[in-house]
């Protein structure tokens, strides 16, 4: 039974793409003309355990240059903790090497190889006996773990796309530009957010 509700339960998850240009941002902060919007708890299923496990958050952001001027971010502007407390965003290859699956992982699931499906009849004396057998565990296992190794490196890739084309270190906002990115910051709680320019 525990065997059973572990299969069940360990699947591999698929990547549901952020929507980042129609996410509802609730949270909002303001500095020189610029302004951030920002929204946690992003991911699902496998990655967002992940999150959790690992201290990690993704994070969604907007940025508006209002400014008249070009700005870069992580340089001249960068993000804090209203607290005060620093705050440090990791490399967007590094988030995605934290929080996804790991298909190998699956290959346990070959220990069902062995299995057997027999089929018993009652003989003369009452006994059971068994009639026949097929090896259900040769389909079971590679079956299960190579469908979930597919399902978790397509989904893998999915999420290492996103993450890259949304990857905000770096990128110049010009001024009345809005930018639309990905951080991850290694955070175990989702505290308020603030823009710093430089």
């Amino acid at each position: 039974m525990f065997f059973a509700v572990s299969m069940l339960t360990n699947c591999a998850s698929g990547y549901k793409e952020i929507q980042l240009k129609s996410i509802n941002y609730i949270s909002k902060n303001e500095d020189s003309d610029i302004i951030l919007e920002y929204k946690y708890d992003l991911l699902d299923k496998k990655y967002a355990k992940k999150e959790t496990k690992r201290g990690v958050k993704l994070v969604a952001v907007r940025i508006t240059n209002n400014s008249e001027k070009d700005i870069i971010f992580g340089r001249d502007v960068k993000l804090g903790y209203v607290n005060g407390h620093e705050l440090y965003v990791m490399d967007n290859d590094k988030v995605y090497k934290t929080l996804k699956q790991s298909p190998a992982s699956y290959l346990w699931y070959l220990l069902l190889t062995p299995i057997n499906f027999y089929t018993y009849e009652t003989n003369s004396y009452g006994g059971q006996e068994t009639t026949s057998s097929f090896p259900i565990g040769l389909i079971l296992g590679p079956g299960i773990a190579g469908g979930n190794m597919i399902a978790s490196a397509n989904a893998n890739k999915k999420f290492k796309t996103q993450m890259l084309d949304y990857n905000l270190n770096g990128t110049v906002i010009k001024s009345g530009e809005i930018k639309h990115g990905l951080i991850g910051i290694e955070a175990d709680t989702y505290e308020a957010l603030t823009l710093t320019v430089q």
